[in-house]
């Protein structure tokens, strides 16, 4: 078993790498790679990748991502260069005989109108929201594309569904960063500045959370052993679902600031809620145990505080 991990120096692949340096087995070869070994974009650039590694089995990660900002108004690039990249990247798993390839789709694709929880039943049944457009119907058509190279040449082509997903080696960019890496971040600098934490919108907005030692888990799991076509939603239950202003004081008391929090009510407090189901998870995993919220805010603070210099910020 040779997995190629395309998005391998980012936030779940690094996740996944120290899940594999940890457990290592014998019979199993991990690659990760990068943007620096290739331009997923670029047809030519892909094919020479898979040629070079030859993989039996693909955990399909990277992506043209970035925070809601960035997302809402470079629409035509996230639709553009994710298209491309999923296209290259699941063709030539095709082309190159590969057993198996998982890709990385997000909670975003789902219809802005959706009765919550949704689940993996409900991606298509509507648009998604305005403001994430480009990148949601980019990453909806891998759900297209599984099917249809399914049905036309047999492969064993799927996706699972992450939630908001945190951790060492996130985004921490405070324009591009998601929500939780950005509070992070946020906090770090308001406890080293002395200054308030600011937060944008009123913080009622509503989020499931999860820490990418968890979700690395879990997508090793999808690629040994999920069979189905059919996407997977990976994430902690609906219970477990906290609004912004408890995700951000659930922060402070990770990264130890005790000052002021300052909530920006002229910002957008974004889609209100995203509440997906995990019962297709819990079928198959009912013992899965996922890492308490505050000890996984306390390991990835001070990873940051830690790494700061190198980290992506």
């Amino acid at each position: 078993m040779k997995v190629l991990v395309t998005g391998g120096s980012g936030l779940i692949g690094q996740a996944i790498r120290m899940e594999v340096e940890e457990n290592p087995k014998t019979d199993e070869e991990w690659v990760f790679v990068g943007s620096k070994e290739a331009d997923l974009r670029d047809a030519k650039q892909t094919k020479a990748l898979f040629e070079k590694h030859r993989p039996t089995h693909v955990i399909h990660l990277a992506a043209e991502m970035g925070g809601m900002f960035r997302i809402s108004t470079h629409t035509v690039e996230f639709l553009r260069n994710n298209l491309l990249i999923n296209d290259n990247v699941l063709y030539n798993c095709y082309a190159m005989d590969v057993k198996k390839c998982v890709t990385a789709l997000t909670s975003a694709i789902f219809p802005c109108d959706s009765v919550f929880p949704v689940d993996e039943s409900n991606v298509h049944d509507g648009p998604p929201h305005e403001s994430v457009s480009g990148y949601s119907w980019s990453k909806r058509m891998v759900d297209v594309q599984n099917l249809a190279y399914n049905k036309q040449h047999g492969c064993k082509f799927t996706s699972v569904v992450p939630i908001n997903c945190f951790g060492p080696y996130d985004n921490f960019n405070l324009k591009d960063g998601n929500v939780m890496p950005a509070l992070i971040h946020k906090a770090y600098l308001a406890k080293k500045n002395g200054e308030a934490l600011p937060v944008w919108g009123t913080g009622s907005s509503r989020r499931q959370f999860m820490y990418s030692r968890d979700l690395a888990r879990l997508m090793m799991w999808t690629v040994k052993e999920y069979d189905e076509i059919d996407p997977i939603i990976l994430a902690v239950g609906p219970e477990d679902e906290i609004s912004i202003k408890e995700a951000t004081e659930l922060v402070a008391e990770a990264m130890d600031f005790q000052g002021e929090i300052a909530y920006d009510t002229t910002k957008s407090d974004g889609q209100f809620r995203k509440t997906c189901s995990n019962e297709k998870l819990r079928k198959y995993l009912p013992d899965f145990e996922f890492t308490p919220m505050k000890e996984a805010l306390k390991a990835t603070c001070d990873w940051l505080s830690q790494h700061y210099e190198e980290a992506r910020t």
